[in-house]
């Protein structure tokens, strides 16, 4: 790796169909793609790493950039979401599901392994991975081994998760600049491009999502408002955070929360209001 071959994905366990309307709501461009039959891809249209996403600011190291997307993503969703980074210096991963603690891993760029073996276990778990294969595999990633920088690190994360269904296209991989992630996204079949279009159109993809998907029975009653409470809990001290360190990224991943928490006791009030007429 070099200084130009900084990167990222997201790598989301859901369908692209699934995938689109939380993406909308993260006020990115990106390229949303299938990665296999139970896994789709979202790749960075801009670089705002290096303060220039929408609205700039100062520039942010990539992992926490993408960590603030993966959490704003899963804490939605009742899918995981991996986060994929790497740089001139380090490479590693962070993985998001629901309202957990986030875990990760890093790599330094000659594949020095600096994380903690206990991630490996918690992410197998997570992901539902095979206790003693997988996890053996998993768990050679944190070793020390001269013939493996960072790059070929990540792909063997990868080729671990190949045994749940992620089939990522060829040139969208570890190492890859993000300009060439970009290409290789927007020339895949079926690819489509996240841009964020207003509140309003938010509103109407998140609310037409509900109605059609799995998650149907359960926004309305006790749990959806217990859901929707703690989205609002937890969103509202992360957009002030991220106010008061000037950071869009963190302000981004608050108003997700805020909105879905805000959308999720809308739609309950709303479908309340309905049955009394």
């Amino acid at each position: 790796m070099n200084a130009t071959s900084t990167g990222a994905l997201l790598l989301c366990r859901a369908d692209p169909e699934t995938v689109r309307p939380l993406a909308h709501l993260l006020r990115e461009q990106m390229l949303l793609t299938r990665a296999g039959g139970e896994w789709s891809v979202l790749v960075p249209e801009g670089k705002p790493w290096r303060g220039t996403g929408p609205g700039g600011g100062d520039p942010e190291p990539v992992d926490r950039v993408l960590g603030g997307w993966a959490t704003a993503l899963a804490v939605g969703s009742t899918w995981p979401v991996l986060a994929l980074w790497w740089d001139g210096d380090r490479a590693g991963y962070t993985l998001a599901a629901g309202f957990r603690r986030t875990v990760g891993y890093i790599w330094l760029a000659d594949g020095t392994p600096v994380g903690e073996d206990e991630a490996m276990r918690t992410f197998a778990a997570r992901l539902g991975l095979d206790p003693v294969l997988d996890l053996q595999a998993l768990e050679e990633l944190t070793r020390p081994d001269p013939e493996a920088d960072a790059e070929a690190r990540l792909r063997g994360l990868l080729a671990v998760l190949t045994r749940t269904g992620l089939a990522l296209p060829p040139g969208l991989g570890p190492g890859e600049s993000a300009d060439r992630l970009r290409s290789v996204a927007g020339a895949q079949r079926g690819a489509e491009r996240i841009e964020w279009a207003g509140w309003r159109d938010a509103v109407r993809v998140e609310l037409d999502a509900v109605e059609a998907g799995s998650l149907g029975p359960w926004v309305r009653g006790p749990r959806a408002r217990a859901i929707a409470a703690a989205q609002l809990a937890a969103g509202l001290p992360l957009l002030l955070l991220g106010v008061r360190r000037r950071s869009g990224r963190w302000a981004a991943a608050g108003a997700v929360l805020l909105a879905q928490g805000a959308l999720g006791l809308a739609y309950h009030r709303a479908r309340e209001a309905a049955e009394r007429s």
